[in-house]
């Protein structure tokens, strides 16, 4: 029998006092990512920084075994803004994601974690 899928994913919206800018930085992160939260990489990271005005940032992803990690980071603002989805069809411990964003020092970070197995049931949010 194989592995049983759960269909979890997490959004997060961070407001960061120290963005990453650099895209080998970004996807370094990322590969140390998957590997906390215990997944595999299938293709990537890849990642590009974006110079136009209103949208100036890093945009990064990466296909896991088990689905995908996407993160958009807009650094005109201040704080910089990040949008993060995790998704993964596997166990998922959420704090692992929260500990990762914690280099890029998050003044406000707020999450929605959803269990989408059969329907989509909110199974926790708030604000970190």
């Amino acid at each position: 029998m194989g592995k049983v899928l759960e269909h979890k994913h997490l959004i997060i919206r961070a407001e960061l006092n120290n963005p990453p800018t650099c895209t080998d930085t970004i996807e370094n992160w990322m590969r140390v990512l998957v590997d906390t939260i215990g997944m595999k990489i299938l293709m990537g990271p890849y990642s590009v920084y974006s110079e136009m005005a209103g949208n100036k940032g890093l945009t990064a992803v990466t296909i896991i075994e088990t689905s995908h990690i996407a993160i958009h980071v807009w650094d005109e603002v201040h704080p910089a803004l990040m949008q993060m989805d995790v998704y993964t069809c596997s166990a998922l411990d959420i704090n692992d994601v929260f500990n990762a964003i914690q280099m890029f020092d998050p003044a406000k970070t707020e999450y929605k974690f959803i269990d989408r197995e059969q329907t989509l049931l909110l199974r926790d949010k708030g604000m970190l």
